[in-house]
């Protein structure tokens, strides 16, 4: 059994920061890619950044110099840096794992229950 489990979303007001994580437990043989996606009110999920085991990161054109991701192996964790915030940022943020569980040949994908982030102005 693989849990992603999110902490760190909140209100802020407009140019605010805020630090998502999320942390992998469980029977685990390997992690490869780790992301955040962001979902609106009344849109579908979509991704915001991603970064793989070896630490290379992509993001989405919204995001780019105004968030971070960033990943610490050693504790199964990622983390959403999110500065400069702006109201289109409010939405549940759910982070996802592509997982290889013990025991298994191939990685499936999981995901976090998902945190809310409210930027007000």
């Amino acid at each position: 059994q693989v849990q992603l489990v999110e902490s760190g979303g909140g209100l802020v007001q407009t140019g605010g920061s805020l630090r998502l994580s999320c942390v992998v437990s469980g029977s685990i043989f390997s992690i490869n890619s780790m992301g955040w996606y962001h979902q609106a009110p009344g849109k579908q999920r979509e991704l915001v950044a991603a970064i793989t085991s070896g630490g290379t990161t992509n993001y989405a054109d919204s995001v780019k110099g105004r968030f971070t991701i960033s990943r610490d192996n050693a504790k199964n964790t990622v983390y959403l840096q999110m500065n400069s915030l702006k109201l289109e940022d409010t939405g549940v943020y759910f982070c996802n794992a592509k997982v290889t569980p013990s025991g298994w040949y191939k990685f499936n994908d999981y995901w976090g229950q998902g945190t809310q982030v409210i930027v007000s102005s």
